[in-house]
């Protein structure tokens, strides 16, 4: 279990993001188009899993569109916005905020990529939903970078991310 905070109040998460040199958990989230992916749909590219509570919040907004900035001319990098919005208002988002290079996921039918990560918030406000965190995979699916994000209100290091990559 691992302790973040919202706006300064402590909050838990039900384990640890997976370390550096751990191989990936695998998952099956939903895409925009409503179809399970995992990560064999990006097989053979880096993929930066960028974990947010919900694209409704203007940090995660932030985060995402920064993420999408930044990777816009990488081929070899598959940029993952995961949250626990519905396929719908992810797909609302990207339209309204011109975001094509970031895939957004949603936890709809995949509850069990939370746990599985760590990210899982158990108490507090916003709990059963995810804590930030950004995971960042080589083309193996081997942790390369994780960041839990300390304060949930705080966007995370993208220096950091985008160097792993």
């Amino acid at each position: 279990m691992a302790t973040v905070t919202l706006e300064g109040n402590p909050i838990n998460t039900n384990g640890d993001v997976p370390e550096v040199g751990a191989k990936a958990p695998d998952f099956t989230l939903v895409n925009n188009k409503l179809e399970d992916v995992g990560l064999k749909d990006f097989a053979g590219k880096k993929k930066l899993l960028s974990i947010v509570p919900s694209l409704d919040t203007p940090v995660c907004a932030t985060s995402t569109k920064r993420f999408n900035e930044l990777a816009a001319n990488r081929d070899d990098v598959a940029v993952l916005t995961i949250s626990a919005d519905l396929p719908f208002a992810n797909g609302r988002f990207c339209s309204s905020e011109g975001v094509e290079g970031v895939e957004t996921l949603s936890l709809m039918r995949g509850r069990g990529f939370a746990k599985d990560y760590g990210v899982l918030i158990v108490d507090g406000p916003l709990a059963g939903i995810t804590a930030r965190a950004v995971v960042v995979l080589d083309a193996d699916d081997r942790v390369v970078h994780s960041e839990l994000v300390p304060e949930i209100a705080q966007e995370p290091d993208y220096d950091k991310a985008m160097a792993a990559l």
